[in-house]
């Protein structure tokens, strides 16, 4: 693997493993659901599209998965139980490293296999792309929970231990 690739895998392995943290921070699984004034998506709904997101664009896109994504049920689905959300995000993680793993380097300067917003990025900026877009809303899930629990305390997103070191 190239040093790009080893190191998204690590970021992708760290947030999904945040991911997993947050959504088992909540005291139960009607919390999840719960809306927040001023925030147009709950914590479960946030999940269901990060885990829609990654297994379409990694998992179906770079690692011939044949996972079909249905956006919509991302944001309208409701009231799907934690165990589920938490075996999803498996999934996703699963296909996620196996995708980085099998990806050739060569191939992170050639356009991804799908057109976004009408655009064909490099495999390696759409990857990049889908790293702060999984971080964006792990912030969004982050103040979701804190606001229906009114718990403030942190499940330890970002945390600097996963970061490579130089020299290793």
């Amino acid at each position: 693997m190239t040093t790009v690739l080893s190191n998204l895998a690590v970021f992708f392995k760290r947030d999904l493993e945040c991911l997993t943290r947050e959504i088992t921070a909540y005291p139960d699984d009607a919390s999840l659901w719960a809306m927040v004034p001023g925030q147009p998506t709950s914590g479960g709904n946030l999940a269901l599209h990060l885990v829609g997101n990654l297994r379409h664009f990694l998992g179906a896109a770079l690692g011939n998965t044949g996972f079909v994504r249905d956006r919509p049920a991302e944001f309208a689905t409701k009231d799907v139980p934690r165990e589920a959300l938490l075996k999803a995000i498996r999934t996703a993680g699963e296909e996620v490293a196996a995708a980085l793993a099998s990806l050739q380097p060569s191939r992170l300067d050639e356009p991804f296999p799908l057109e976004l917003g009408g655009m064909r990025p490099t495999t390696q900026a759409v990857l990049l792309h889908l790293s702060t877009h999984l971080a964006f809303h792990l912030g969004q899930l982050d103040y979701h929970r804190r606001a229906v629990t009114g718990d403030s305390t942190s499940v330890g997103p970002l945390d600097l231990k996963f970061l490579p070191r130089a020299g290793r």
